[in-house]
């Protein structure tokens, strides 16, 4: 995969003018592109400092060899939604982390990416653009190369790259649409939970109510006993859109405003309905980084999930 430029007029005098401010590569990624000889004038390899002309051709090869050698290879199943030379998107279930970890040393989704990647000979570094949490499904997305990986998280912060989730809120929602906006800090004496707090970061969620409907607490929950047979448990499902990408943003906007996530045991409480906190990653769009063509992926909601509604 390579990045090309005709010099057309004389915008840029050199070719590290083109490589900084037309492709926007950084410099970490120069400096790699640069000792491995990625770089050509005409299809040559070159220095970064030469002088252009108005009919060259700059080219950048992407396709250098890369590898995470400290990520083990496991195989297990994975649900590719999109793949091309640049990405690699995937379905993520719920239960499973997106880094490998202590606790999840071999059984992370990135551990099923490498053991992906030997399958197809395919020798690349694991890059994941989007996170989500152990217990949120949906959509995650890995870049093939540190270009893309760039590319894609300068859209996040830009506001580009768009970000949307279902979730199933404990209570009626009262608003059909808003916005909230609080930020967000870590919990003091805790690495894990997040809370609101004024001197947090900037935190914006946007939501749209879908409908209010009622369950059985007993759902799908079968030689268990409840002294409240049928009982009906009022939820709520919102679409959100993330303005900001803070950790555990939607989980702790939705305690807020006092409806957290059914199944949320840690910003909420644990549910006979769920056993993970009922948030799906399930739509994004932003702007190829190489073919520059808007793509929007969606993919439907999880059957733990279906099954409430």
């Amino acid at each position: 995969m390579n990045l090309e430029y005709h010099v057309i007029n004389n915008k840029y005098s050199n070719i590290k003018e083109v490589l900084r401010d037309y492709f926007n590569i950084s410099d970490r990624l120069l400096t790699k592109l640069k000792k491995s000889n990625q770089i050509y004038l005409n299809n040559t390899s070159t220095y970064i400092n030469n002088p252009i002309s108005i009919g060259d051709f700059i080219t950048v090869n992407l396709d250098f060899n890369e590898e995470s050698e400290n990520i083990v290879s496991t195989k297990m199943n994975i649900d590719i939604i999109f793949e091309d030379e640049a990405l690699l998107i995937i379905n993520k279930p719920a239960g499973i982390p997106v880094h490998p970890s202590i606790l999840h040393y071999e059984n992370s989704i990135s551990n099923g990416i490498k053991f992906y990647y030997n399958s197809i000979n395919l020798k690349r570094k694991i890059r994941p653009v989007n996170r989500l949490d152990k217990d949120t499904s949906g959509i995650v997305i890995f870049a093939k190369n540190e270009y893309v990986q760039e590319a894609l998280i300068r859209q996040m912060k830009n506001k580009i790259f768009e970000k949307e989730y279902y979730a199933i809120l404990e209570g009626y929602l009262d608003k059909l649409s808003g916005t909230l906006n609080a930020p967000i800090s870590r919990k003091e004496g805790s690495i894990i939970e997040r809370e609101i707090n004024e001197n947090g970061e900037l935190a914006i969620t946007h939501f749209q109510l879908i409908k209010n409907f009622e369950t059985n607490t007993d759902l799908e929950i079968e030689k268990q006993t409840y002294s409240s047979k049928n009982a009906k448990k009022e939820l709520s499902l919102v679409k959100f859109k993330l303005e900001t990408g803070r950790t555990h943003q939607i989980r702790v906007h939705s305690k807020y405003i006092n409806h957290p996530i059914l199944g949320d045991s840690l910003y909420g409480s644990s549910s006979s309905i769920i056993s993970r906190q009922a948030l799906h990653s399930y739509k994004v769009t932003f702007i190829h980084p190489i073919s520059k063509e808007k793509i929007t992926l969606e993919i439907e909601l999880p059957e733990d999930m279906k099954k409430i509604l």
